[in-house]
């Protein structure tokens, strides 16, 4: 009778036992809808990159990806959001050199403090476009027709402080010309009014404006990478332009909010890398003039290191003003 009685003890622990443990497993990650969020309008090279990785990425881990435009101050609201949202690998930001020169001007976020890095995904250079109606064909009768209407001729960006506003900016100076900075909302507000001819000029994302350039649209008259493009090669660089020795890039990947659990990281890292080696995915970035630039989580954190030093030097020796 004793021993039934403890039989009947041990079986009740061993309920409980499992029980608990039921309770406080883990589900396995995702076991929900993913949000991507793109700290600027719609329509930019950001937005367009994100939409793009979103879907073969949303049917490898079997949930929804989302994409959500959260733009403003130079990308900081969609990226202060990410800071701080909860750790658990389901709330993510798509950026990179837009929010790591935020971070040097606003000094609102630390790149390297502030996010989990989980994956470089692609390089791009910076493309020159103007409106068709703009009577230059180059750099040289650019920096002409500008030299000849000082403080005169506007160029648009996607905000202050945003990294074309930046190489635009370095541009400028490496041409030694004046010229009038039009700060948007996001690349596609500003892309729309080149198009419609209500500003002239714009250095901005290949990823947003080579379609644009292809339909007639905008003007190429060089790019800021040392070499020409894959997928627009007539298009001279800016230093074959007369500029020499400028140079620029920027960078996209996939970061999260600090404290990502290493699992969930090693659990996202592969798949977007798999998907940026794709010949289609190499084939899609190049043709929207961007390389694929697949990385681990430490080759993401080194570019944010080695681009955060380089820009932050580049400011200080150009005293470049930013408001």
């Amino acid at each position: 009778m004793i021993a039934a009685a403890m039989q009947r003890a041990l079986a009740a622990l061993a309920g409980v036992s499992i029980a608990l443990t039921c309770w406080g497993q883990v589900p396995t990650y995702p076991s929900k809808p993913i949000r991507f969020i793109v700290p600027l309008a719609p329509g930019g090279g950001a937005d367009t990159f994100a939409r793009f990785l979103a879907r073969p990425m949303s049917q490898s881990l079997g949930q929804q990806i989302i994409v959500e435009n959260r733009p403003g101050g130079s990308g900081m609201i969609g990226g202060e959001y990410v800071v701080r949202s909860a750790p658990d690998g389901y709330t993510l930001l798509v950026g990179g050199t837009g929010q790591l020169v935020a971070s040097i001007t606003q000094r609102k976020l630390d790149m390297e403090r502030d996010y989990t890095p989980i994956a470089l995904a692609m390089d791009q250079p910076y493309l020159l476009v103007v409106h068709p109606s703009l009577p230059v064909k180059n750099v040289g009768e650019l920096i002409r027709f500008v030299r000849a209407r000082p403080g005169e001729v506007i160029y648009a960006s996607a905000g202050m402080g945003t990294a074309g506003h930046i190489a635009m900016e370095l541009l400028r100076s490496a041409m030694g010309v004046e010229m009038i900075h039009v700060p948007y909302k996001g690349a596609g507000a500003a892309l729309a009014d080149v198009v419609a001819g209500q500003v002239p000029i714009i250095f901005s994302s290949p990823l947003g404006t080579v379609p644009l350039v292809r339909a007639g649209r905008l003007r190429p008259l060089a790019v800021s990478s040392k070499q020409r493009m894959t997928t627009l090669p007539e298009v001279p660089t800016v230093s074959e332009s007369g500029v020499q020795g400028f140079y620029t890039s920027a960078f996209l990947g996939l970061l999260g909010p600090p404290g990502v659990p290493r699992e969930i990281v090693s659990r996202l890292s592969p798949e977007v890398m798999r998907i940026i080696e794709r010949p289609e995915s190499r084939e899609w970035l190049q043709r929207q003039g961007a390389e694929p630039a697949p990385g681990t989580p430490e080759q993401l954190a080194e570019r944010i290191r080695t681009d955060l030093e380089q820009f932050r030097k580049l400011l200080r020796d150009t005293n470049l003003k930013l408001n």
